[in-house]
């Protein structure tokens, strides 16, 4: 399938001209499309796909895990954890966590990124532009990907490395994608003399105290994302049996994705999905919602709804994990819907091993499964290459990977 290009100078098309070439691909700008009451064809899920028009969806019971508790090392809190976890994991990969420890106010600050980066004209967030076969950037509904089955949404995506080496690689990344403007701030100040200087100075004045706010505030989130992924590390290894420390040693280094998900309103919600159904090829998500929902995880062969908490992290098992545990633990089929009237906004921060990692399952859970491997030993580099470059992340992307890694090796 041929991806969409997106020239920076293309113009912005209504649903009637996209359909008419290639030449003018397609620009999802949410501040036009939101408006827009027919969607182009694009967007137009199947019907087996497309949501469920009607009543809402039954609630997915997700166990709360107590973390507090849990680190704590209260004996009764440990073994309810354990036991709430193994359940949830071995059956669908959903469970949330509160007592989490995450300052309310670094989430608060983390959710006006949001609304500070994605209220912002089209141009500028272009500049961020994720480029085709890299995870780093600013996606427009992958336009520049796909050419149907778009999801309806924006996202900005940066990596973070808890390699020593590598502490300032969230501040570096704003600094040299957003902050290219501000280079020469000091030093070739806009004249002040007329009006339309006024607000030239004005627009890098807040461009600059923007982009110190996003390197500070994401960089402070990813470290914490970073501290609370350890932490759910050390109760996964306990609800397998295997011991708190090995999966914490196992991501000690870990080279993460964070992403944060902008949902705009759509006037044709039955046709359209914010994201599409697939299983995460990340080793571990933790995601904090807005208050909109529109969360849904498919569960005994149907879709059910995982209801907004402030106070809580949503967390679901991936791909990568779901090897580490010899198939133990599952990647659970999940999308996103989105709605007429309200925007939806969510952080996710998608953990993964050091790139070098061989991703290779504890003898004692080989033994679990009748001494039989599930997956073939891989790599994280070479996973998450396959996803940007082979293959679109759906239900089946570890099967498919494994498959296409077993033809690699012959």
């Amino acid at each position: 399938m041929a991806p969409f290009l997106l020239p920076n100078s293309s113009p912005l098309l209504s649903p009637k001209k996209e359909t008419k070439s290639r030449q003018n691909p397609l620009i999802f700008d949410a501040s036009f499309l939101q408006n827009e009451t027919s969607i182009p064809q694009q967007f137009v899920w199947p019907e087996e796909e497309k949501p469920r028009h009607g009543p809402p969806p039954p609630q997915l019971h997700v166990p709360p895990i107590d973390l507090k508790g849990f680190l704590t090392g209260e004996p009764l809190a440990v073994s309810n954890a354990a036991q709430l976890v193994d359940s949830a994991c071995r059956k669908h990969g959903f469970f949330q966590v509160v007592n989490h420890g995450i300052d309310s106010n670094l989430i608060y600050e983390a959710h006006q990124i949001m609304d500070l980066f994605f209220g912002m004209p089209l141009l500028e967030k272009q500049k961020a532009q994720r480029k085709v076969g890299e995870y780093c950037g600013y996606a427009s509904s992958f336009t520049n990907r796909f050419s149907s089955k778009l999801p309806w949404k924006e996202t900005l995506s940066f990596r973070y490395s808890a390699d020593p080496q590598c502490s300032n690689l969230v501040q570096d990344y704003f600094l040299n994608v957003m902050g290219q403007d501000f280079s020469h701030f000091g030093r070739n100040m806009p004249a002040i003399d007329t009006r339309k200087s006024i607000i030239a100075f004005h627009l890098h004045y807040k461009k600059l105290i923007l982009t110190l706010f996003f390197r500070r505030v994401c960089q402070e989130y990813c470290e914490a994302m970073n501290k609370l992924s350890l932490g759910i590390m050390e109760l996964l290894g306990m609800s397998l049996g295997i011991g708190q420390s090995y999966f914490r040693d196992f991501y000690n280094e870990n080279d993460s994705i964070m992403r944060l998900n902008y949902y705009p309103p759509c006037q044709k919600p039955e046709q359209t999905l914010g994201t599409g159904p697939h299983c995460d090829p990340t080793s571990l998500t933790i995601l904090h919602q807005d208050n909109v929902g529109g969360l849904e995880v498919f569960v005994d062969k149907k879709w059910q709804s995982i209801a907004p908490c402030s106070k809580a992290f949503v967390v679901n098992i991936g791909d990568t994990f779901m090897a580490l545990s010899n198939g133990l633990y599952k990647s659970c089929l999940h999308r996103a819907v989105v709605n007429n009237h309200t925007p939806r906004k969510s952080l996710a921060f998608f953990l993964s091993p050091r790139m070098d990692k061989i991703i290779c399952p504890p003898k004692a859970l080989v033994e679990d499964v009748d001494n039989e491997r599930i997956y073939p030993d891989f790599t994280w580099s070479t996973f998450l290459e396959f996803t940007q470059k082979h293959y679109r992340a759906d239900m089946n992307t570890l099967e498919a990977f494994s498959k296409w890694l077993q033809n690699e090796r012959k």
